[in-house]
């Protein structure tokens, strides 16, 4: 009896973690080379020790400035996913510790290391340009995204398309904040694209977003950078749901010209924001 039980939770498990690349991530912050200086002084990585995926779509929520985005970049240099970005001039050349919380995290993989990509919205057109700098040397490489130009797309339209085609390969996905250029539609249809692609068990996303429509996905984690340390949560308890809740249900509240809402003020943002 008690293999038959041991069997249907290790099935039950199996299930549950299909597609899972990433079984957990930990912080260590006693390696961490300073704590003066960003993103090493940041409480939130101080205090967090661990992360645990569960689910193939993972998200980051949390308001500008929480180190979602910090974090996810720190995943990509971990798991030796290069992040395509023009450095000169974008850099703060005074913190020489601005790139390295990838050298004080741990990543724990189901199956060993797989490809995967990383993808922010700020980075997307110089990323295109690549793509077709090299298309006027091979004209087949644009085979890779959909045969065609990302650049002679809205950025809406090249960014669905790059996630049509490039998500159907296995691998590790790392998106920050896709929603910049989407419309609430094309969001849906990005959760279309999630539930599609996830349901084939070989690919895992782990996303930082600011939209509840893209948090709203089914049966995936979230995580939030609103607490310290970083917790998992429900999607009716995510701050992003409840404040458009509460808009949408009576917008004259939150656009009265006195600014009154009730509410005490959010606190400034830091310097480092939407890091």
């Amino acid at each position: 009896m008690q293999d038959i039980q041991d069997e249907r939770y290790l099935s039950c498990f199996r299930k549950r973690t299909t597609g899972m690349h990433i079984r957990t991530l930990h912080l260590l912050p006693d390696s961490f080379p300073t704590k003066t200086f960003y993103p090493f002084n940041m409480e939130i990585f101080q205090e967090t020790r661990l992360l645990e995926f569960e689910r193939p779509v993972a998200f980051f929520m949390g308001g500008n400035g929480s180190g979602k985005s910090t974090l996810l970049r720190a995943i990509a240099r971990s798991c030796s996913i290069h992040i395509w970005e023009e450095t000169e001039g974008l850099k703060d050349r005074h913190n020489p510790f601005e790139e390295l919380l990838d050298q004080s995290i741990r990543i724990e993989w189901n199956d060993g290391k797989v490809p995967g990509s990383f993808f922010a919205s700020e980075i997307f057109h110089h990323f295109a340009g690549i793509l077709d700098s090299w298309a006027r040397a091979d004209p087949g490489f644009l085979n890779y995204i959909g045969e065609n130009s990302l650049l002679v797309m809205s950025h809406g339209e090249s960014h669905m398309t790059f996630f049509e085609n490039r998500f159907g390969r296995k691998g590790l996905y790392l998106l920050d904040e896709p929603e910049n250029a989407l419309s609430p539609e094309m969001q849906l249809e990005l959760v279309r694209l999630l539930h599609r692609f996830t349901k084939r068990g070989d690919v895992q996303f782990i996303i930082a977003s600011h939209s509840p429509i893209l948090l709203a996905c089914p049966d995936a984690d979230i995580f939030s950078f609103d607490s310290i340390p970083i917790r998992k949560i429900r999607y009716e308890e995510s701050d992003h749901y409840r404040f458009y809740r509460d808009f949408l249900n009576n917008p004259a509240k939150y656009l009265d010209e006195t600014g009154d809402t009730g509410k005490d003020s959010p606190p400034p943002v830091s310097r480092n924001a939407d890091r």
